[in-house]
């Protein structure tokens, strides 16, 4: 330890070391249930690429592993420490370095958090897509760690999709830089999509060049409820059969919809069972909802409301940001999973989770990317009672049997972390599963980054 903080001190300002061991505990472990976190030895928080390599330096040196972190808002335990580990914090690297209008780039640090990002580019008129749901405290280093999505996915994409190039220092502190700032580029393996997602497991990202798009409208949005689940995806599958685009598509479940009229008093049906919210942002975003509003009722829907302006809107979407609170408020601890499916097979997903939460007696409310078929059951159980606790993480499993059995994947946006490694290997299979050490091992030899998480 003495050797570790020594050596550290040599590169780094003095403010940039935490060692106050109370201090230390609260960054060693992300939002996630059911995921062990160690005791680290040092919380580094540098200002700096120089700084970055120094600490990769010293952790190659002493071969002490190091847990990249942004604001730790993960589901997956992905930024969990290890114990004696050096917690790599990037949240202080937070400089948008760059927008270009012109180029619709801009190159930014790690720490940047997502919506101050959106925010800079929204006032030159251009649009960075990728909006997680923690979008006001969740860092841009840490949506491309778990390649991460949002609302905004069924139209516009995931983090993958805009990050065009990276800054990386390696396990070795040397630097690396992938992809391009141009529109096209195919040179060579593209090294840039093999870090988003990669959790911190391959390198520390330390600058990033970031795809824009221009502004779009302004949204409006369509509310439909439906007496089941089932009716409610069958929109979702002629939605997207007859080639509409909606800027946002999104469901949730019977006990969602309760749970937030428990919160919230937002005068939702009890009867309804599933709530469908459309939205567009297209030049005549009334004529689309129109559309879609016809096609809701053709697969059952008993009430369709579209907005009539943007504020109007925006009432109908607190609905679905007022989910995860609403499920929270439910019990003293929540779980929330992320199991993506393809479209078609939605509402069996949906009633097989049903299913599983009347199995071990649990309430698992289920809001949903619907048109990307990206789930999110969310867990309610009582953390100090243990069998409840049993009950909960029997049924996270079971809703990751489904989600591969209906050919889906077992995260669409959160990551596996330490929380889904079992189920990573069964998805990947022995041969994807023995390739992926492999390139774990080309770019970390050491093993000393983020160890204990994926695999």
């Amino acid at each position: 330890m003495d050797a570790l903080l020594e050596r550290l001190r040599a590169g780094l300002p003095a403010e940039a070391l935490i060692t106050d061991p109370d201090v230390t505990a609260s960054y060693a472990h992300d939002m996630a249930s059911f995921c062990d976190a160690g005791t680290p030895a040092v919380v580094v928080l540098p200002r700096s690429v120089e700084e970055v390599q120094h600490v990769m330096r010293t952790a190659t040196a002493l071969r002490v592993p190091v847990v990249p972190q942004g604001a730790r808002t993960g589901l997956s335990g992905a930024a969990n420490a290890s114990d004696g580990c050096i917690v790599l914090s990037l949240v202080k690297m937070d400089r948008i370095l760059e927008i270009s209008p012109v180029d619709r780039i801009a190159v930014v640090e790690p720490g940047v958090v997502n919506a101050t990002l959106s925010r800079a580019v929204g006032e030159l008129g251009l649009y960075y897509p990728p909006d997680p749901s923690s979008w006001e405290m969740c860092t841009i280093g840490g949506n491309i760690g778990t390649a991460s999505g949002g609302l905004c996915c069924v139209k516009y994409g995931v983090t993958a999709e805009y990050v065009l190039g990276l800054e990386v220092v390696l396990a070795d502190g040397r630097l690396l830089n992938t992809g391009r700032r141009t529109a096209k580029g195919v040179a060579g393996y593209d090294l840039t999509r093999l870090f988003v997602g990669s959790e911190g497991s391959l390198g520390i990202v330390v600058k990033a060049v970031l795809a824009l798009r221009p502004r779009p409208p302004q949204q409006l949005v369509l509310a439909a409820e439906f007496p089941s689940a089932a009716a409610a995806c069958d929109a979702v599958c002629r939605i997207m059969e007859r080639g509409h685009t909606p800027s946002l598509l999104e469901l949730m479940d019977r006990t969602t919809v309760r749970a937030v009229n428990a919160m919230a008093s937002m005068g939702l049906p009890e009867s309804t069972e599933a709530l469908l919210l459309c939205a567009f942002d297209t030049p005549d975003p009334a004529a689309d909802l129109a559309a879609v509003g016809e096609l809701c009722k053709a697969s059952g829907a008993t009430e369709v409301v579209p907005a009539d302006d943007v504020a109007e809107s925006e009432l109908l979407l607190q609905a679905r940001r007022s989910a995860l609170p609403a499920l929270e408020a439910v019990k003293s601890a929540t779980m929330i999973d992320d199991v993506c499916v393809p479209r078609s097979r939605l509402g069996a997903m949906i009633e097989g989770t049903a299913a599983i939460a009347e199995k071990f007696g649990l309430t698992i409310g289920v809001c949903a990317h619907a048109g990307d078929g990206n789930t999110h059951p969310v867990v309610c159980f009582d953390h100090t009672d243990p069998d409840e606790s049993r009950r909960a993480r029997a049924s996270f499993d079971e809703i990751m049997a489904l989600g591969l059995e209906l050919g889906g994947t077992i995260t669409g946006e959160h990551g596996v972390g330490v929380l889904k490694k079992e189920w990573l290997a069964r998805e990947l299979g022995e041969v994807g599963l023995e390739l992926q050490r492999g390139i774990k091992s080309a770019f970390d030899p050491l093993g000393l980054l983020n160890p204990g998480k994926l695999f």
